[in-house]
């Protein structure tokens, strides 16, 4: 592998693909001085379906665990959902190793877990054509009667504690709307309703990214 491809390489997953690019070190002029720009890499990857069963992400997620503090990563999702389980391991990747250094971009669809993860973004982008909806998860449970209620107890507190931090802990829902989910409620949003709640930060609009209250400000001012 020559050293271009290194450093704008790919890795492809079943249904995700991560992409790379190396930012050299430079020195950006700012009036009579100069301001230093460290080397860093920036990752981007494409999210569709939670539901790796052949090649898994083992490859994918040892790359970004490899990264160095000064690398970024962008999320670009088009989800309908999936495994919680994978999207879990995305939120301690973000978490632990890109705190506060990941955006996460909604192309265009975000439901179930591809709506968890949009949400696990420091600046969480949106285009005028981007949905989101939020429920509780499904699933199921085998095995003896006992091993079944055991089980059944321990995935339902641990995946509301994991879906808390996310959605209720930012006050993406409120309370009782957080409980009403739990209890099968589903929420659909579409690019208002996701600035109005923060969970948007940013909005695409006409190639140009403007704060989802610029946005919100625009909207008024059409009325």
């Amino acid at each position: 592998m020559n050293k271009e491809i290194e450093e704008n390489a790919e890795l492809e997953s079943e249904y995700h693909t991560l992409f790379k690019k190396v930012q050299k070190e430079k020195y950006i002029k700012k009036g009579n001085k100069y301001k230093k720009i460290e080397a860093c890499t920036k990752y981007r990857i494409f999210i569709d379906t939670f539901g790796e069963k052949e090649k898994g992400l083992h490859k994918i997620f040892n790359e970004l665990w490899s990264s160095n503090k000064n690398d970024y990563l962008e999320i670009r999702i088009n989800s309908r959902g999936g495994y919680v389980n994978e999207g879990a391991q995305f939120w301690n990747l973000i978490n632990n190793k890109f705190n506060k250094r990941c955006t996460t971009y909604l192309d265009n669809c975000g439901f179930s877990m591809g709506a968890l993860l949009f949400s696990m973004g420091h600046k969480r982008v949106i285009t005028e054509r981007s949905e989101l909806m939020y429920h509780d998860y499904s699933g199921a449970v085998w095995g003896k009667a006992g091993e079944q209620k055991a089980q059944f107890e321990h995935t339902s507190k641990h995946i509301r504690k994991f879906f808390k931090d996310v959605i209720l802990d930012k006050k993406f829902l409120t309370k009782k709307e957080f409980k009403q989910m739990c209890i099968g409620e589903d929420f659909w949003m579409g690019p208002k309703e996701l600035c109005e709640r923060g969970i948007a930060t940013h909005i695409l609009v006409n190639g140009k990214e403007i704060t989802a209250k610029k946005y919100l400000k625009s909207l008024k001012s059409t009325k």
